[in-house]
């Protein structure tokens, strides 16, 4: 059986550094964590693409929902180009209905525009605003994506992580499913025994203390901002290195 991989998001260039010091085996590349996670900036792609680990770009245009008008779904397609002409590895992507469903025909298309940039596809926690997120592992399937990331619909991975058992079992090796959301080195190894996910997905992260006062203050700076330790980061690898593989 493979080993478990462990995926680090990160939205700034010091938390990349820290990932990949720390033995991260693929980054998950964002700005604004504190919102879960938006489009990144094309500079911080190119700049990630020198990593020596693979390297996915949030393909996300604005916080809030997955339902995508028609010019943001432009706006996604020309991030996915920029994510491969920057040279990463793949994307994060996923639309939604108003009703919370996955929007399967938007996600296909979106991913066959990823495939034929050349980059892999993840998709997002969109499923896990979906009516049951074990149905929609078929839809995720169909709709060619390699990973899903799930929370099994819960706020927290470990929450979730009968939802997410179930999911994995559905899946029965067509998709892989990646628990992420509240995963730490405390409690890695439990969520993949008892769900049986060879992926996690993580930030290592602890809160920071802004160095001017003022920047909270005048907005230029979101007080839940949290920085990527690699401390954190190796002891999630050692946690999961744990698991018999």
């Amino acid at each position: 059986m493979a080993a478990i991989t462990v995926e680090v998001c990160v939205d700034d260039l010091a938390g990349l550094a820290e990932a990949v010091h720390g033995g991260a085996h693929r980054i998950e590349l964002c700005a604004a964590l504190a919102l879960g996670g938006l489009t990144p900036s094309v500079g911080f792609m190119r700049q990630a693409a020198q990593a020596p680990i693979p390297v996915y770009a949030m393909v996300r245009p604005r916080p809030g929902s997955f339902v995508w008008s028609a010019g943001e779904m432009d706006v996604i397609r020309h991030d996915v180009d920029a994510a491969a002409a920057a040279g990463l590895s793949g994307v994060v992507l996923g639309v939604s209905t108003t009703s919370g469903a996955l929007d399967a025909e938007r996600c296909a298309a979106l991913v066959a525009h990823a495939r034929d940039a050349g980059l892999a596809a993840t998709l997002h926690r969109a499923i896990d605003l979906t009516p049951d997120p074990v149905e929609a592992v078929d839809v995720a399937v169909g709709i060619g994506v390699e990973r899903m990331l799930t929370s099994g619909g819960a706020r927290s991975a470990p929450e979730g992580a009968d939802t997410i058992a179930a999911m994995v079992q559905r899946a029965g090796g067509r998709v892989s499913i990646m628990a992420g959301s509240g995963v730490n080195a405390g409690n890695a190894a439990a969520l993949i025994r008892r769900t049986g996910v060879r992926e996690v997905h993580g930030s290592c992260s602890r809160p920071i203390a802004e160095t001017h006062p003022r920047l909270i203050d005048l907005g230029f700076s979101d007080p839940r901002a949290r920085a990527t330790v690699a401390d954190d980061v190796a002891a999630l690898v050692a946690a999961v290195g744990t698991i018999n593989t």
